[in-house]
């Protein structure tokens, strides 16, 4: 069964959820604009409620739970900034919620769940065990389980990063995204391809853990190990059967691998140029940008910062 994200799932979400998110700011950069060619604005994501793009699936699916399932309580999986995002909409909604995170996990987005009022347990090295290993808690605990990127209403729900986009940059020629599930691109390609049919979509992974792209390339879900990378937030396997496999599939104009020296020197050029903390998956996005800036001399381009959670031990090894 085909599966359609439509710009009206996308323009629903963005009213259920406007009185829980901050609409970011799209920012235009000088400095990225005159070493391009290119006209650049950055979508500060980063500056999104949690630190990230993810309360914006988070609370559109939160919301639209039955009462049943909110006196029932939650369970997710996520590397961070899904499940810190989820805590969070949780505590605002009064759910109880568990959260399973990775080994390895960034202490700071550990310690943001946490502080949201979720309990947090570690299980697996990679996100797609431990998603894997959350649905089946939830099933057996009759709990409702809540996608980092697998589910429409997630997806739509961050399909309103590009609804802003286009509000705020109507004559957008491309957009760069950084992929890991597949449910940002997704969301925002949709969206922005049914206002922009001609606007290029370009989601970008690190080399160490392109699991989206070599599965593209195989025209099925792969099963891969992923290597260490800066961009935490990206990085581990897809599910099994996951909807963002056919939505990238449909969506997604061009994909760029990127190495771990280009995301650190993204993210050095960022914090001192911009002067914001971003964490590695934003850099991912920059640093695909960077790697095809010749293609776009005179575009408007958008690039989105998804985040900007990143643990100081992370700062210092790239600062």
């Amino acid at each position: 069964m085909e599966i359609k994200i439509l710009p009206q799932n996308i323009t629903d979400a963005a009213n259920r959820i406007e009185n829980h998110i901050r609409k970011t700011p799209l920012e235009f950069s000088p400095y990225y604009s005159d070493m391009s060619g290119s006209k650049v604005w950055l979508k500060l994501e980063n500056l999104q409620i949690t630190g990230s793009f993810k309360a914006r699936g988070a609370f559109n699916k939160v919301l639209l739970l039955s009462e049943q399932q909110k006196r029932g309580g939650c369970v997710t999986a996520s590397s961070g900034n899904h499940g810190a995002a989820s805590a969070y909409a949780m505590k605002e909604l009064g759910i109880a919620g568990l959260v399973f995170v990775p080994e390895g996990t960034s202490s700071i987005k550990v310690d943001a769940i946490k502080r949201s009022g979720c309990e947090v347990r570690f299980f697996g090295k990679d996100g797609v065990d431990t998603e894997n290993y959350a649905r089946r808690y939830a099933a057996e605990n009759k709990l409702t389980f809540l996608s980092p990127y697998n589910d429409e209403e997630v997806i739509s729900g961050q399909g309103t990063c590009g609804k802003e986009i286009v509000s705020q940059l109507p004559q957008c020629d491309a957009v760069f995204v950084a992929i890991g599930g597949g449910g940002l691109i997704s969301g925002v390609a949709a969206y922005m391809k049914s206002l922009l049919p001609d606007i290029q979509v370009i989601g970008c992974q690190p080399s160490a853990s392109a699991v989206m792209t070599h599965s593209i390339k195989s025209g099925k879900i792969i099963d891969m190990i992923s290597d260490p990378t800066l961009s935490d937030g990206t990085a581990g396997g897809i599910e099994e059967g996951a909807i963002t496999f056919d939505l990238c599939q449909k969506y997604v104009d061009h994909y760029e691998l990127v190495s771990e020296q280009q995301i650190k020197e993204s993210m050095q050029t960022f914090i001192d140029v911009h002067r914001m903390l971003i964490e590695g998956a934003a850099g991912v996005a920059l640093a695909g940008f960077l790697a095809r800036k010749d293609l776009y001399k005179g575009k408007n381009v958008a690039i989105v910062v998804c985040g900007g959670n990143i643990s100081r031990k992370t700062l210092a090894s790239v600062i």
